[in-house]
């Protein structure tokens, strides 16, 4: 069982080893062009169609795009991490030796530490935030369940003791339905997926999320992180003084 759980492993540490700081947006920066093209006539497919977005002013469209850019970098992790579980449960049960079944597990340890550990440990706060609550859409678990589960409840609780350090918390769930960040990943998920920015996996959290992106009816409130970046520059300023 010990090696249904590398991954998760992998993924929480690249996280609570997360130390870069969120940078302010960049209120100069293009984030989309749009160009007059010719008329062209083909066959479409079916879509799913969402409400025009509703911002209260520029600054929160620079917001919702910096926000953006987090879901969009955090979220193949949290499909690898779906896949790999899977795959593992799949291996694991053709596989009858245990000798065999060790040298499986260091493969598998291998190439995550080659693979995963460095472009985790590159996340920022919230771009581990979000990973977090994507492995719970994902997977159907949170990282802290997945350890428990598969482990001991006492390894689960070092290892969020230690997440809880850098202000993380393997206990996080996915609700968009409820919370206002979880609501913007869904958001911006949803969208991916019918421009096909982002490819398409099943979650294993079972939620009607396009209604629930639906229902809010293209609100955007962006005023946590609006709160965030002003505590940084005071920070800033202080220091300077």
């Amino acid at each position: 069982m010990r090696n249904l759980v590398l991954l998760s492993f992998m993924l929480i540490c690249g996280v609570v080893d997360a130390q870069i700081r969120d940078s302010i947006p960049s209120f100069v920066e293009d984030y989309y062009l749009v160009k007059d093209g010719d008329s062209l006539m083909i066959q479409l497919k079916e879509v799913a169609v969402l409400p025009k977005h509703k911002f209260t002013g520029q600054k929160d469209v620079h917001y919702y795009f910096w926000f953006k850019r987090k879901v969009f970098k955090a979220y193949p992790y949290a499909v690898l991490a779906s896949k790999r579980i899977d795959s593992l449960h799949l291996r694991l049960s053709r596989i009858k030796s245990k000798r065999k079944k060790r040298a499986y597990v260091k493969r598998v340890q291998k190439y995550l530490e080659k693979e995963l550990t460095d472009p985790l440990k590159k996340l920022t706060r919230t771009e581990g935030r979000v990973l977090l609550k994507l492995i719970h859409r994902q997977t159907g678990k949170t990282a802290y369940n997945n350890i428990k589960d598969l482990r001991s409840g006492w390894k689960a609780f070092w290892y969020n003791t230690t997440a809880n350090l850098f202000k993380l918390s393997l206990k996080i769930k996915y609700d968009p339905a409820v919370v206002n960040e979880d609501y913007l990943i869904e958001d911006i998920l949803q969208r991916a997926y019918i421009d096909e920015a982002l490819p398409f996996q099943e979650p294993k959290l079972k939620m009607n999320y396009l209604e629930i992106v639906a229902d809010k009816k293209g609100t955007v409130d962006v005023e946590e992180y609006k709160r965030m970046f002003a505590k940084q520059k005071k920070r800033r300023k202080k220091k300077k003084k």
